[in-house]
Protein backbone atom coordinates (compact mmCIF):
# COMPACT_ATOMS: atom_id res chain seq x y z
CA UNK A 1 0.00 0.00 0.00
CA UNK A 2 1.29 3.19 -1.12
CA UNK A 3 2.33 6.13 1.51
CA UNK A 4 -0.38 8.85 1.06
CA UNK A 5 1.69 11.24 3.18
CA UNK A 6 3.56 13.38 0.93
CA UNK A 7 7.00 13.11 2.78
CA UNK A 8 9.04 15.10 0.13
CA UNK A 9 6.10 17.86 -0.15
CA UNK A 10 8.60 21.24 0.35
CA UNK A 11 5.27 22.55 1.55
CA UNK A 12 4.13 20.63 4.30
CA UNK A 13 8.03 20.49 5.79
CA UNK A 14 7.80 24.22 5.67
CA UNK A 15 4.38 23.58 7.56
CA UNK A 16 5.67 21.56 10.09
CA UNK A 17 8.33 24.08 10.80
CA UNK A 18 5.97 26.67 10.97
CA UNK A 19 3.82 24.92 13.85
CA UNK A 20 6.72 23.31 15.71
CA UNK A 21 8.14 26.86 15.88
CA UNK A 22 4.92 28.76 16.43
CA UNK A 23 2.50 26.57 18.14
CA UNK A 24 3.24 27.65 21.58
CA UNK A 25 2.83 31.33 19.99
CA UNK A 26 -0.18 31.07 18.98
CA UNK A 27 -1.46 29.05 21.89
CA UNK A 28 -0.10 32.00 24.10
CA UNK A 29 -1.48 34.22 22.03
CA UNK A 30 -5.24 32.89 21.83
CA UNK A 31 -5.65 32.78 25.90
CA UNK A 32 -4.27 36.42 26.12
CA UNK A 33 -7.48 36.82 23.76
CA UNK A 34 -9.48 35.73 26.29
CA UNK A 35 -9.70 32.06 24.73
CA UNK A 36 -10.82 29.85 27.82
CA UNK A 37 -8.36 27.04 28.65
CA UNK A 38 -10.89 24.72 27.50
CA UNK A 39 -11.27 25.99 24.29
CA UNK A 40 -7.71 27.09 23.16
CA UNK A 41 -6.78 24.07 21.76
CA UNK A 42 -9.00 23.60 19.62
CA UNK A 43 -8.92 27.16 17.89
CA UNK A 44 -4.76 26.54 18.43
CA UNK A 45 -6.04 23.69 15.85
CA UNK A 46 -8.27 26.01 13.26
CA UNK A 47 -5.45 28.68 13.59
CA UNK A 48 -3.06 26.15 12.02
CA UNK A 49 -5.48 24.35 9.89
CA UNK A 50 -5.65 27.84 8.10
CA UNK A 51 -2.27 28.30 7.89
CA UNK A 52 -1.73 25.34 6.45
CA UNK A 53 -4.28 25.95 3.77
CA UNK A 54 -2.65 30.04 3.27
CA UNK A 55 1.02 29.19 4.15
CA UNK A 56 2.11 28.77 0.25
CA UNK A 57 0.39 32.14 -0.39
CA UNK A 58 2.09 33.98 2.25
CA UNK A 59 4.97 36.55 0.74
CA UNK A 60 8.03 36.00 1.47
CA UNK A 61 9.00 39.12 3.10
CA UNK A 62 6.10 39.09 5.04
CA UNK A 63 6.02 39.17 8.96
CA UNK A 64 5.12 35.24 10.03
CA UNK A 65 4.41 36.09 13.61
CA UNK A 66 1.92 39.01 12.91
CA UNK A 67 0.56 36.90 10.30
CA UNK A 68 -0.16 34.02 12.30
CA UNK A 69 -1.72 36.79 15.18
CA UNK A 70 -4.10 38.13 12.75
CA UNK A 71 -5.07 34.35 11.96
CA UNK A 72 -5.40 34.29 16.21
CA UNK A 73 -7.17 37.02 16.67
CA UNK A 74 -9.68 36.49 13.76
CA UNK A 75 -10.21 32.92 15.08
CA UNK A 76 -10.94 34.43 18.73
CA UNK A 77 -13.55 36.92 17.56
CA UNK A 78 -15.52 34.23 15.93
CA UNK A 79 -15.45 32.58 18.85
CA UNK A 80 -16.33 35.04 21.51
CA UNK A 81 -19.31 35.57 18.78
CA UNK A 82 -20.30 32.28 19.00
CA UNK A 83 -20.03 32.13 22.58
CA UNK A 84 -22.19 35.07 23.36
CA UNK A 85 -24.88 33.64 20.88
CA UNK A 86 -25.24 30.70 22.66
CA UNK A 87 -25.15 32.63 26.17
CA UNK A 88 -22.02 31.65 27.41
CA UNK A 89 -19.85 33.96 29.71
CA UNK A 90 -16.50 33.72 31.16
CA UNK A 91 -16.57 33.85 34.60
CA UNK A 92 -14.26 35.51 37.06
CA UNK A 93 -14.34 33.29 39.63
CA UNK A 94 -11.24 30.65 39.50
CA UNK A 95 -11.25 26.76 40.74
CA UNK A 96 -9.23 26.41 44.05
CA UNK A 97 -5.94 25.14 43.60
CA UNK A 98 -4.12 23.14 45.92
CA UNK A 99 0.21 23.68 45.86
CA UNK A 100 2.85 21.69 47.09
CA UNK A 101 4.25 23.73 50.13
CA UNK A 102 7.82 25.31 48.89
CA UNK A 103 6.14 25.93 45.30
CA UNK A 104 5.76 29.75 46.37
CA UNK A 105 7.24 31.53 43.45
CA UNK A 106 5.39 28.95 41.36
CA UNK A 107 1.82 30.03 42.75
CA UNK A 108 3.33 33.72 42.56
CA UNK A 109 3.57 33.17 38.81
CA UNK A 110 0.27 31.30 38.37
CA UNK A 111 -1.59 33.95 40.50
CA UNK A 112 0.10 36.85 38.38
CA UNK A 113 -0.69 35.50 34.99
CA UNK A 114 -4.23 34.55 36.30
CA UNK A 115 -4.52 38.41 37.51
CA UNK A 116 -3.08 39.77 33.65
CA UNK A 117 -5.92 37.33 32.28
CA UNK A 118 -8.70 38.54 34.04
CA UNK A 119 -7.33 42.78 33.68
CA UNK A 120 -7.17 41.73 30.00
CA UNK A 121 -10.32 40.29 30.18
CA UNK A 122 -11.84 43.63 31.19
CA UNK A 123 -10.42 45.28 27.71
CA UNK A 124 -12.09 45.88 24.95
CA UNK A 125 -11.21 42.92 22.25
CA UNK A 126 -9.90 45.43 20.07
CA UNK A 127 -7.58 47.08 22.32
CA UNK A 128 -6.67 44.26 23.92
CA UNK A 129 -5.41 42.97 20.74
CA UNK A 130 -3.09 45.74 20.18
CA UNK A 131 -2.01 45.84 24.06
CA UNK A 132 -1.21 41.90 23.86
CA UNK A 133 0.84 41.84 20.63
CA UNK A 134 2.72 45.08 21.32
CA UNK A 135 3.30 44.63 25.41
CA UNK A 136 3.39 41.12 25.93
CA UNK A 137 4.72 39.34 22.19
CA UNK A 138 6.64 42.78 21.32
CA UNK A 139 5.84 42.79 17.56
CA UNK A 140 6.21 46.47 16.03
CA UNK A 141 3.61 48.87 15.47
CA UNK A 142 3.11 48.37 11.86
CA UNK A 143 3.19 44.35 12.12
CA UNK A 144 0.31 45.13 14.71
CA UNK A 145 -1.81 47.45 12.06
CA UNK A 146 -0.86 45.09 9.20
CA UNK A 147 -2.61 42.01 11.64
CA UNK A 148 -4.87 43.62 12.54
CA UNK A 149 -5.69 45.23 9.30
CA UNK A 150 -6.21 48.77 10.95
CA UNK A 151 -4.40 52.40 10.37
CA UNK A 152 -1.12 52.51 11.94
CA UNK A 153 -2.60 55.59 14.21
CA UNK A 154 -5.73 53.70 15.11
CA UNK A 155 -3.59 50.68 16.78
CA UNK A 156 -1.41 53.59 18.53
CA UNK A 157 -4.83 55.04 19.73
CA UNK A 158 -5.75 51.83 20.75
CA UNK A 159 -2.71 50.61 22.90
CA UNK A 160 -2.75 53.69 24.35
CA UNK A 161 -6.79 53.56 25.59
CA UNK A 162 -5.24 49.89 26.71
CA UNK A 163 -2.37 50.83 29.03
CA UNK A 164 -4.62 53.43 30.57
CA UNK A 165 -7.44 50.68 31.44
CA UNK A 166 -4.90 48.44 32.44
CA UNK A 167 -2.87 51.31 34.90
CA UNK A 168 -6.23 51.80 36.67
CA UNK A 169 -7.46 48.21 37.13
CA UNK A 170 -3.62 47.61 38.30
CA UNK A 171 -3.61 50.69 40.63
CA UNK A 172 -7.64 49.42 41.96
CA UNK A 173 -5.90 46.06 42.40
CA UNK A 174 -3.14 47.29 44.22
CA UNK A 175 -5.38 49.10 46.12
CA UNK A 176 -7.54 46.30 47.53
CA UNK A 177 -4.60 43.95 47.83
CA UNK A 178 -3.54 46.44 50.25
CA UNK A 179 -7.36 47.63 52.25
CA UNK A 180 -7.20 51.16 50.46
CA UNK A 181 -10.92 51.83 49.95
CA UNK A 182 -9.70 54.89 47.27
CA UNK A 183 -7.76 53.98 43.98
CA UNK A 184 -4.49 55.29 44.08
CA UNK A 185 -2.96 58.18 41.54
CA UNK A 186 0.01 57.77 39.81
CA UNK A 187 1.91 55.05 38.10
CA UNK A 188 2.73 51.15 38.68
CA UNK A 189 5.11 50.89 41.44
Amino acid sequence: MPDTHERSDPGEAAFREVFVAHAPYVWRCLRRLGVSPADVEDLCQEVFVVVHRKLRDLEPDAPLRAWLYGIAVRKAWDHRRLAYQRHERPTDELPERSEEAGQGEALDRRTARDLLDQLLDRLDPKQRDVFVLYEIEQLGMNEIAAALECPLQTAYSRLHAARKQMQAAADRERARRTGRTGAPSGGLR
